[in-house]
């Protein structure tokens, strides 16, 4: 990230040393970042949640107080997402150590200058500016409002080279995959990167309309007379006609009607079509595209495919692999869609954490990227918190590696008792249904430390019965931590 590009950063310093507070002020001032300070453990935990939440929490402590470090952990249960810089003494190298296993993202020793503030702040940031940079990145790629293709792995990296050379040439295309990995996208990348890009996309679903109205829909309607009237219902042009110099898809191809792919080939042969009642033949400039998700073997033996039809247009085949082929771009897939989808529904962009991340990239999606789609569009209004989902403990199940073991929002030093078998997913509701739970456990946890783990206050702030919080409590292995808030939170809060 850029010095000129962080104005906008909010920043959060537990401190009352009055020359790190002076410090800080001042390297805020000079980039126009947004500092806001705090003495208190307690106030410190109100704001990572507030609404106003810390783009970047700087953590001070000072020489002689053995407490301090206690706050760490508590944050890095309420935020988990949140960076957080911890300032110490040069020589205090066993907090040092402490710090960096409890989740401190950078140390800083003092005496620390403006410009080491600034760097540090740039650095500590950059696991937030590499996710732009991949949203950005060349192996994504816009190929329409709500699509995009991602070319990560060796096999869509060919892939993409392979469109970008038909491309370069006037020839139907025929793209073969699983229903939902991704056949329209590379049709609209094949446009996009050809000369055709200027002019529009246009989709027909063959399988999606009655064979008169698809013949409506691609020759258009001709002059027919009202039979109560001298008039005749005006001509409606097709998408053939109307698609100049522009690209069609015929998504499911195999099925259009015979009828109806005896006419198309006519049209990729003669670049012209004649209508019934009018002997003037149309010409046709538009390029032709072809899907579909069936086994071409069996569509033909079963004659849902004409054979001279097949062959004019698999003459230029490509194969778009099932997602289950392409694990290695499943983490990007779902950063990227959370953020996207985000923004296009007006949703908290929550994140997922690595572990939640490996348990999407062991699990099979045999819907493809539509049910990833599912999967996110789910995932963002689950549960109504903003935290990350987490998957702590995670491994393939199963001799083909199909399934996938999830327990999610579970520590490792907490055990889970039944049967292994359980925690299987069969589909992706269950998958979903994990999400939920995840979103209740870390709301009756975060009531618990906000009370003190008061279970009664606890179930007045979230308006359930005592008796229900206790069963959450057993039912998700919330344990009350082994050491309490530590005095460094009491004491600075009993001074404000």
């Amino acid at each position: 990230m850029a010095p000129n590009t962080i104005g906008a950063l909010r920043l959060l310093l537990v401190s009352n040393e009055v020359s790190v507070l002076r410090l800080l002020g001042s390297a805020a001032r000079s980039n126009s970042w947004h500092l806001e300070t705090s003495a208190s453990g307690w106030d410190a935990m109100e704001r990572v949640q507030s609404d106003t939440a810390p783009h970047l929490l700087l953590l001070d402590l000072p020489s002689g107080d053995g407490d301090a470090l206690h706050l760490l952990p508590w944050l890095r249960r309420l935020r988990p997402e949140l960076p957080i810089v911890v300032l110490c003494d040069a020589g205090d190298a066993a907090r040092q150590k402490e710090a960096t296993r409890m989740g401190a993202k950078n140390m800083v020793t003092r005496p620390i200058t403006e410009e080491q503030i600034q760097s540090l702040v740039i650095r500590s940031l950059g696991s937030a500016n590499d996710e732009e940079a991949e949203t950005a990145s060349e192996d994504i790629e816009s190929v329409g409002e709500d699509e995009f293709f991602l070319s990560i792995t060796p096999v869509m990296q060919q892939l993409r080279a392979q469109a970008e050379l038909l491309a370069q040439s006037d020839v139907p295309v025929l793209i073969l995959g699983e229903p939902g990995s991704g056949k329209g996208t590379v049709a609209r990348l094949i446009h996009q990167m050809s000369v055709y890009s200027g002019f529009k996309f246009r989709r027909v679903n063959c399988a999606e309309m009655p064979a008169d109205l698809l013949e409506i829909e691609l020759f258009g309607r001709e002059n027919s007379p009202l039979k109560s009237s001298k008039s005749a219902i005006p001509t409606g042009l097709g998408k053939l006609e109307t698609g100049r110099k522009g690209t069609l898809l015929l998504d499911e191809i195999t099925q259009m009607p015979l009828a109806l792919q005896s006419r198309l080939l006519k049209v990729l042969q003669d670049k012209r079509f004649v209508r019934t009642r009018d002997p003037k033949p149309v010409d046709v400039n538009v390029r032709i595209l072809a899907s579909s998700s069936d086994k071409l073997d069996r569509a033909l033996a079963e004659k849902r495919l004409d054979t001279d039809l097949y062959y004019r247009l698999s003459a230029f085949t490509v194969r778009v692999p099932p997602l289950r082929l392409r694990k290695e771009e499943i983490k990007s897939l779902l950063r990227y869609t959370v953020r996207k989808m985000a923004k296009h529904y007006g949703l908290p962009a929550r994140e997922l954490t690595e572990s939640a991340l490996d348990a999407c990239q062991n699990y099979s999606w045999p819907g493809n990227l539509k049910e990833l789609e599912t999967f996110v569009k789910r995932y963002l209004v689950a549960g109504g918190e903003e935290r990350p989902l987490r998957a702590e403990e995670t491994n393939l199940g199963g001799s083909n590696g199909s399934q996938t073991h999830l327990k999610l929002g579970i520590s490792p030093h907490e055990e889970v008792e039944g049967d292994a078998s359980a925690l299987v997913p069969k589909s992706l509701k269950v998958l979903i249904q994990t999400v939920k739970c995840e979103a209740e456990r870390s709301a009756i946890a975060a009531a618990l430390e906000k009370t003190g783990w008061n279970r009664k206050a606890a179930a007045r702030l979230l308006s359930v019965s005592y008796r229900t919080i206790l069963y959450k409590i057993e039912r998700y292995h919330l344990m009350s931590p082994r050491q309490p808030i530590s005095s460094f939170c009491l004491d600075h809060s009993s001074k404000q």
